[in-house]
């Protein structure tokens, strides 16, 4: 992980350590109407969103959401003299103006991520008195300004993988509504990622490597967090030392699981895929689908030991039909990677 993050913020060209000319405009990042261009917010001490400002934190997720491949790179934002608190489960609890901020970006060449690193949008989730609101800005070709994009839009993407083949990717960036969708929880839009146990991983700071939940307690940014080794933990999805149910559930809790749980927009279902469900059943082992029809395949069970063949899971992640497709937004290509760890743990799977 360590490495990643390196690689992808000499790609961005990011620094922690910054000078700020100016501090964040916090009254901007309140306000009930968006500020027209990122800039105006102060997050960066640059135009192009390359160093943050004092105040703004990078972090990273120990299992994240599959977005086409993007590279993302995230911040905190918390205003002077504010901290997050920790919880054992949900997302961090987080003060009135805290900010989290992600930037999606493509490499031309992902065997050469360092080079010709195209940035697309950065999205700022916003904790205003009113609850959270969702916000995207959009870069211009020059990558000198994002601009607002309140009804969402589509970019068209051409990459070379990891493995020296060419890639094309309708890159979608959300409207308001389609935002609301993944972060919903209760029917009110919510942060996801943030949570304790997905942030209890190291980061390559520019000082040096550190566990981001000690970091952040070393630093004031956090309240209440116990030691990093008593704290819970998601697992590194891609990382096979790791035990492969551990990774493989991580996956389907960062990438479903926003989703499938008992407060999410996918409630209804039972089907629930994030990390704190421990009922086989509500994990989909054994479970027939509340509504059948042409997104299960004509498929009988969500998830059926030893076989992902007949897994609706595996099923519609292999797909990128939009009437089959899961996660239904977020992504056009199938995740080559997740959905062999999802498969090899439906195989591996003893019958419960």
């Amino acid at each position: 992980m360590i490495r990643v993050l390196a690689v992808l913020a000499a790609a961005l060209g990011l620094s922690a350590a910054a000078p700020a000319p100016t501090d964040v405009a916090l009254n901007a990042l309140l306000s009930a109407t968006p500020a027209p261009t990122l800039a105006a917010y102060r997050l960066f001490t640059d135009d192009s969103a390359r160093h943050p400002n004092a105040g703004v934190t990078p972090y990273a997720l120990n299992t994240p959401l599959f977005s086409d491949y993007a590279e993302k790179s995230r911040f905190l934002y918390l205003p002077p003299g504010t901290k997050a608190r920790y919880k054992p489960q949900g997302a961090l609890d987080l003060p009135i103006g805290a900010t989290l901020i992600k930037t999606f970006a493509y490499p031309a060449d992902f065997r050469r991520p360092n080079e010709k690193v195209r940035v697309l949008e950065t999205r700022l989730l916003i904790h205003r008195r009113s609850g959270w609101t969702a916000l995207a800005y959009v870069w211009n070709p020059e990558q000198t300004e994002a601009r607002l994009k309140r009804a969402g839009t589509r970019l068209d993407v051409n990459f070379i993988d990891a493995h020296g083949l060419p890639r094309q990717v309708d890159y979608h960036v959300p409207n308001a509504n389609q935002c609301k969708e993944c972060h919903s929880l209760s029917g009110r839009i919510a942060p996801i990622g943030v949570k304790a146990r997905n942030l209890n991983g190291v980061f390559a700071y520019p000082e040096g490597p550190e566990n981001q939940l000690a970091h952040w307690t070393r630093t004031g940014l956090l309240d209440g967090s116990p030691a990093p080794e008593k704290a819970p933990r998601t697992a590194v999805w891609d990382d096979a030392s790791e035990p492969l149910e551990a990774r493989a559930r991580a996956y389907l809790d960062g990438n479903c699981g926003h989703c499938h749980n008992p407060r999410g927009m996918a409630s209804n279902t039972g089907l629930n895929l994030d990390l704190e469900e421990a009922h086989p059943a509500k994990m989909g082992i054994g479970k027939r689908p509340v509504a059948a029809g042409k997104g299960s395949g004509d498929l009988e069970v969500d998830l059926v030991p030893g076989h992902p063949d007949t897994s609706i899971i595996a099923y519609r992640m292999a797909s990128t039909d939009p009437g089959v497709m899961m996660p239904e937004l977020g992504r056009s290509l199938v995740h080559d990677e997740g959905l062999a760890l999802v498969r090899d743990y439906i195989a591996k799977m003893q019958g419960r």
